[in-house]
């Protein structure tokens, strides 16, 4: 018996949860050989900005659990994303026209992206703090902390690893995100946002934006709530506009690199804020 295909249309995730655009747009999803793979809901300035909303909502509570608790969040994702590998090895083989080895290839570099910054979550902060040499009875003390809410386009030729080399560092170190996914590989963003929603990471934490890019990111780089802009994968897009519209909020901004970015102490720092304060010596 021959059964008929039931094809997925695949939602937004904001504020942990799945909705579909507000314009109820899609757009459709093929693989490298041009076959129908899913519909993708194709997110809005309004979905932008409920996803920014959503984020500043989680921020407060995210950045105020420990280091060691969030760095254990993160190795928890790592955990149910091998959980469904049979899933992203279909996924990802289907939309990127590569084979089921290649893409389990990438599912491992992702898995080992997570536990790479699970890893640092408690041990940033001692290397990119410090004590200041200081003249007189004080301390002087920096430390980084989390920057708030950061906006952020994943590199567009990547369906998985791309995505979680720019989440990760964000996240770890107490930021909120929202993340413009691949717009042609979409897929794996949604069925990673399934993941996250059986995690530990709490609602609005991480919010994943599909469609247009171009449509979508002048919207959250000119937002007032975004905190910072990470550009990654804007390569093809003006960023230089982009990064005009940051400035007029006085947005920190990264700015776009070629490919997937290599899971650095750098991306950390990136979207931190230093704070130093002076402390007065005990007399006694």
């Amino acid at each position: 018996m021959t059964r008929l295909a039931v094809p997925k249309t695949y939602k937004l995730y904001i504020g942990g949860k799945f909705p579909r655009s507000e314009s109820g747009r899609t757009y459709e999803v093929v693989s490298s050989k041009g076959a129908f793979l899913a519909n993708a809901a194709k997110a809005s300035r309004k979905d932008a900005r409920d996803a920014v909303v959503a984020a500043r909502a989680a921020q407060a509570g995210w950045s105020s659990a420990t280091g060691y608790n969030r760095g254990q969040v993160l190795y928890r994702i790592a955990e149910l994303l091998e959980g469904r590998r049979a899933q992203f090895v279909e996924e990802i083989a289907a939309a990127e026209g590569v084979s089921a080895a290649a893409a389990s290839r990438q599912i491992d570099a992702a898995i080992d992206v997570w536990v790479w910054y699970a890893g640092w979550a408690d041990k940033y902060v001692q290397v990119a703090g410090n004590g200041n040499p200081v003249s007189g009875p004080y301390f002087n003390l920096s430390t980084p902390e989390p920057t708030g809410v950061v906006a952020s386009i994943a590199p567009q030729g990547s369906s998985l690893l791309g995505l979680v080399s720019v989440i990760a560092p964000v996240i770890l170190s107490g930021n909120t995100i929202v993340v413009i996914a691949s717009e042609p590989y979409p897929l794996s963003a949604i069925s990673l946002s399934e993941v996250l929603a059986t995690s530990d990471v709490p609602g609005g934490v991480i919010n994943i934006l599909t469609g247009s890019a171009a449509e979508i990111a002048p919207w959250l780089a000119s937002h007032a709530d975004v905190n910072a802009l990470d550009l990654t994968g804007a390569e093809a897009l003006e960023w230089i506009d982009l990064q005009i519209s940051a400035a007029d909020t006085l947005k920190r901004v990264l700015a776009p690199v070629s490919g997937v970015p290599a899971a650095t102490l750098d991306r950390i720092v990136a979207f931190t804020e230093t704070k130093t304060v002076w402390h007065t010596k005990s007399l006694i």
